[in-house]
């Protein structure tokens, strides 16, 4: 095969288009209840989910006055795995904050 102006000549050049997909994300659910105190889930927020003080307060009042909050945005496993943390967490507290996850 002759080369012609930098041209292969009597050969196709093919590209394999691979796609890939993001894996699926997940919300973190904060829900609010009756027993758990607005410091505690601002801590949480801040330790868990590392949100600055600001963003926590916030996020508290959301669960306060709106009945949930979103803690953030993660793949499942990371998901499964801060749902446990704040769940040992309000049971060592004897809180009953409950944490759930739902498909973005």
């Amino acid at each position: 095969m002759g080369e012609k102006n930098g041209e292969l000549q009597g050969s196709t050049l093919t590209e394999d288009v691979i796609e890939t997909k993001e894996p699926p994300r997940y919300k973190v659910l904060l829900h609010n209840d009756d027993y758990t105190t607005m410091e505690f889930v601002v801590s949480i927020l801040q330790n868990i989910f590392h949100r600055s003080k600001q963003d926590a307060t916030k996020i508290m009042l959301n669960v306060h006055n709106d009945g949930v909050g979103i803690a953030g945005v993660y793949s499942r496993e990371i998901c499964e795995t801060k749902i446990a943390i704040v769940h040992e967490l309000g049971k060592k507290n004897e809180y009953p904050l409950r944490c759930t996850m739902e498909k973005e």
